[in-house]
């Protein structure tokens, strides 16, 4: 099995985003997820247009690498299976809140007792030490509670969420990282430990790097928020015929940009010389900057500025970047032949690796496809298996038309 973390067996108990992109994460790295999803399955499978019931394009792209089993966790011989399979696992990830875990039998001290090398890692919405730790969360909650949309409100109008679901994604960046990490310590002593990452504090640590600003001081010297990121201007630009992303950054870009434009002389003026007087005067700057863009095509626009190694890029649409030159080049989105779906797209690992190359090994499973097989691989005996599928602990695929996946 490709990848640095080849033979690293994760028992996955997460679903929606932010888990599910955190294990998706370990396993393009290698590791061994084991998805086990209720007998409802993940939330995510509903989404978006599909070919199959519970095989939409989110789940797709969340999912892939991994193998899916269904234990029905309230059932006392789902919990009893799980444990056994924790006996023989690397690492727990858990999204429940950690009251739910433990009402399951399935508190760190418990698990630990079962096996004291796991790594057991819970992403949840907040710190355990406050007042909101028994309160469930989303993204879009935590967008909310971090003021991600009064910072978004700065430039376009009333508040609003980011486009994508930025804060699941940014903690389940971040639970990989603990995973990887715990890991690591783990190969260096011996012991595994218990890693909380709560959403609430971790995307708060992501954004008030930039925002806490003025803020940053006590007393404040200054209002919260990086104004250049909260700048109305702050947009692609549009040109004659389409839009491009710019970035003229630093002084040397600043002098070649008014240089190539024939406003060598704005070089000169104190207002905008260096980042200082360029950050107080950046509204100034964005609407010259949206004037000078309408004057000539993307095309001459690329070409221009790249010639002066000025940062620009010509805007894409979800649609187009599938066709970007680069993209093509790179092989980052592939199609494959899928089982159960027929011909997909999928996206590709966007890291290179000198050596322990991780590889798309297989798509994303369809609900329970992989339940007794798992259990068989964690110990359990065919009879054994057998037996709580037939109980309802645990159930297979269900095949399309089928009554009865057992």
């Amino acid at each position: 099995m490709p990848g640095p973390l080849a033979g690293v067996r994760v028992l996955d108990l997460t679903s929606n985003f932010m888990g599910p992109y955190a294990s998706l994460l370990l396993a393009d790295m290698g590791a061994d997820v084991c998805k086990i999803e209720a007998p409802e399955g993940d939330t995510t499978r509903g989404i978006g247009p599909s070919r199959h019931k519970g095989m939409g394009p989110i789940f797709l792209h969340l999912n892939r690498n991994k193998r899916s089993m269904v234990l029905d966790l309230k059932h006392p011989d789902g919990v009893a299976a799980l444990k056994r399979m924790l006996a023989s696992a690397d690492v727990l990830i858990y999204s429940l809140r950690p009251k739910t875990m433990a009402k399951l039998g399935l508190a760190y001290e418990d698990v630990q007792k079962i096996n004291p090398r796991v790594i057991y890692c819970g992403a949840f919405g907040f710190g355990q030490r406050g007042p909101y730790a028994g309160r469930p969360a989303y993204d879009d909650l935590i967008q909310a509670a971090v003021g991600m949309p009064v910072l978004q409100a700065r430039k376009s109008g009333p508040p609003s969420y980011v486009a994508t679901a930025i804060a699941d994604r940014v903690v389940g960046m971040a639970l990989s990282t603990a995973v990887s990490m715990a890991l690591y310590h783990r190969e260096k002593s011996g012991r595994g430990q218990a890693v909380q990452v709560p959403m609430f504090e971790t995307f708060a640590h992501f954004v008030m790097g930039d925002h806490l600003y003025g803020h940053s001081y006590v007393p404040p010297i200054g209002d919260w928020g990086y104004a250049r990121m909260m700048s109305a201007e702050r947009r692609p630009y549009r040109t004659q015929d389409g839009y491009v992303g710019v970035q003229v950054y630093n002084d040397k870009h600043w002098r070649r940009f008014f240089e190539v434009t024939g406003h060598a002389e704005m070089a000169a003026d104190p207002r905008y010389a260096d980042i200082a007087g360029r950050t107080q005067h950046i509204a100034d700057l964005y609407e010259f900057l949206a004037r000078t863009f309408e004057t000539r095509t993307t095309a001459e626009w690329v070409a221009l500025l790249t010639e002066a190694d000025i940062p620009i890029i010509e805007m894409n649409t979800p649609e187009t970047l599938l066709d970007d030159p680069h993209m093509r080049a790179v092989g980052f989105f592939r199609e494959e032949e899928h089982p159960s779906e027929g011909r997909i797209r999928s996206i590709g690992i966007p890291q290179d690796w000198s050596e322990s190359t991780p590889e798309l090994r297989f798509p994303a499973p369809r609900l329970g496809e992989h339940t007794a097989e798992l259990l068989n691989e964690y110990g359990m005996e065919a009879q054994e298996v057998q037996a709580m599928l037939a109980s309802g602990a645990a159930r297979g695929m269900v095949e399309e038309g089928a009554h009865d996946g057992r």
